[in-house]
Parts: structure tokens; C-alpha cells; sequence
């Protein structure tokens, strides 16, 4: 969207929660495993990593009981998810870090809240089984048919697809990067 000239490298990390852990912990902790991992995998392919620019990110979805939503395991949770959080409003929390071999230039989590009006087990099913949201957290894509499900959204709405990409040019500019 930005025409940004970019080279995408994945994460290899785990990202299971810990017994106990904040989804504010949890960002943090996933954030920096995956800039680290990304760098450790510019400096094993021989690549000059001194200056490299990286920017990861991750996200979570807290439900309205503040319990996490992780990706789902199969369509039985994907529409247990879903009921979830129809009816009521949730929050997606996106961080997003740019750093570089060792240094965090900038880190910045961004909360939206997002309101799901009622749904009933019938249409949560029929979504779940589009495979829509298999791979997101919360189970939904708020780009793509789940849309039909939201009333309300105050806040980003790319940080609930997975980038706030209005904060994220803020601070590639504030840091020179952009």
C-alpha cells in the first residue's frame, strides 16, 4: 500500500503464550524473539546485517472475558471464537517493532476495539468452514467476510489487520527510515 521496496523474511519462533503472561508480555516477548530470529537469519545467509532495517510485528486478540485468541486449531474453534466474541466488543493489540542487529529503534503497541454485533452458532459455522480465519488470530479477518459481523471499530483499522500502518510510517519518519 505504501510502495515500499521491501524483502520479507519469516520468523521462525514459537509463538505458544506462558502459563500467566499479559497479552502486553506477550507482545513484547514475540516481538523481540522474531527481530531477533530475522537478524540471525540475515547474519547465517552471509548478508551484511550491520545496516539492516527490520520491522516485525504481532498481534493479539483478548476477548471480552480478557482471555487470549490464538489461532485456531480447527473449525470447532474457530466458531467457538467467533461466538465469543459476537454480541460484544474486543480488543486487537498490534506491536510493532524497528530495530536492527542490536538495537530496538522503536517499539509501539497499538489497542483498537472492536464491537462484533450478535451471531448465531449457525453463521459463526458457515464462517468457520470458509477457512477464512484459520490462520489469524481470533479466527476472523476483518478484511474479508468478517466484516459483515462488525458494528463498530474505534481505533486501527490495519492495526486489526495485522499492521497500524498510519503509526508505522510515523515512526519510519521519526527515525529516519522512510
Amino acid at each position: 500500500m505504501l510502495g515500499l521496496s521491501l524483502v520479507v523474511r519469516a520468523a521462525d519462533v514459537d509463538e505458544s503464550g506462558r502459563k500467566g503472561e499479559t497479552p502486553r508480555a506477550y507482545l513484547e516477548r514475540i516481538t523481540q524473539a522474531k527481530l531477533d530470529a530475522v537478524v540471525a537469519h540475515l547474519g547465517n545467509r552471509g548478508e551484511d546485517t550491520a545496516g539492516a532495517r527490520v520491522l516485525v510485528a504481532d498481534t493479539v486478540v483478548v476477548a471480552p472475558d480478557g482471555g487470549v485468541l490464538g489461532k485456531p486449531r480447527d473449525d470447532a474453534d474457530a466458531r467457538a471464537m467467533i461466538e465469543r466474541l459476537a454480541g460484544a466488543t474486543h480488543e486487537v493489540s498490534t506491536r510493532f517493532v524497528l530495530g536492527s542487529r542490536a538495537l530496538v529503534a522503536h517499539a509501539q503497541t497499538v489497542t483498537t476495539r472492536v464491537t462484533f454485533r450478535s451471531v448465531d452458532g449457525d453463521e459463526a459455522s458457515a464462517y468457520a468452514a470458509t477457512g477464512e480465519g484459520r490462520d489469524k488470530a481470533g479466527a476472523y479477518a476483518v478484511q474479508g467476510r468478517a466484516a459483515a459481523f462488525i458494528e463498530r471499530i474505534e481505533g486501527s483499522y490495519t492495526g486489526v489487520v495485522g499492521l497500524p500502518l498510519c503509526e508505522v510510517v510515523v515512526a519510519l519518519r521519526q527515525h529516519g527510515w522512510l
